[in-house]
Order: structure tokens, then C-alpha cells, then sequence
């Protein structure tokens, strides 16, 4: 059993960044593909980007490529997301993710392990 738990989600001005965090439990994250997903009022839950077993595989959404760049620490047990440029669009509850799997999948059925969420709100 994986438990991640997000942080760094706040009210943030229109053009601004921020750094959100997911600590993830146990001693096997290294073997864990993470993932950013997303969802905003009445929409469904996007993928935002994911990461394999290294930083150095990463996949992001085509809507945030270039001002978004995801990667982890696996001596820390933290997957990061970097959110740059940000516009009132990207406000949404993050979610972090993860599954057992050497390519990170792009479609949320495919992880196994979620976390509660954290709230960015992006003001135009």
C-alpha cells in the first residue's frame, strides 16, 4: 500500500509559478511511475504530466508543455511539478498518482495509488 500525500497548491496571480510537492510512503518508490493529474470544477480529471523510474522519461499534456516540468527525488520519496506562466485555466484540485510501472502511463485508470488532491487557484 502507497499513501501520497500532495502539498503547495495556493491562490497565485495570473503569469505567476508554483512548486507542487507529493511525498509518497513506503521503501519501493524508486519502482513507482508518478503521475500529475488535474481536475477543475465540472470537468473531468486530465493528465498533466508523469514521470518514469528517472527524471530523464518524463511525458506532459500538450497544454503544458513548456511551463510545466515534473520530476522526482527518490531519495526524498517526492515527485515534483513545476508550474510556470501560469493562466486562470490551470486552476484545478492536483492530483499525484502512481503505479508500479517502468513507463509512465498517460490515462488515470492505469495508476493504482492516489492522493487527496491540492487546490490551485490561478486569478486572472
Amino acid at each position: 500500500q502507497v499513501q501520497l500525500i500532495e502539498s503547495g497548491g495556493e491562490l497565485v496571480q495570473a503569469g505567476g509559478s508554483l512548486r507542487l510537492s507529493c511525498v509518497a510512503s513506503g521503501r519501493t518508490f524508486s519502482t513507482y511511475a508518478m503521475g500529475w493529474f488535474r481536475q477543475a470544477p465540472g470537468k473531468e480529471r486530465e493528465f498533466v504530466a508523469a514521470v518514469g523510474w528517472s527524471s530523464s522519461r518524463s511525458i506532459y499534456a500538450d497544454s503544458v508543455k513548456g511551463r510545466f516540468t515534473i520530476s522526482r527525488d527518490n531519495a526524498k520519496n517526492t515527485v515534483y511539478l513545476q508550474m510556470n506562466s501560469l493562466p486562470g485555466e490551470d486552476t484545478a484540485v492536483y492530483y499525484c498518482a502512481a503505479v508500479v510501472r517502468a513507463v509512465p502511463p498517460t490515462i488515470a485508470a492505469d495508476y493504482r495509488y492516489w492522493g487527496q488532491g491540492t487546490q490551485v487557484t490561478v486569478s486572472s
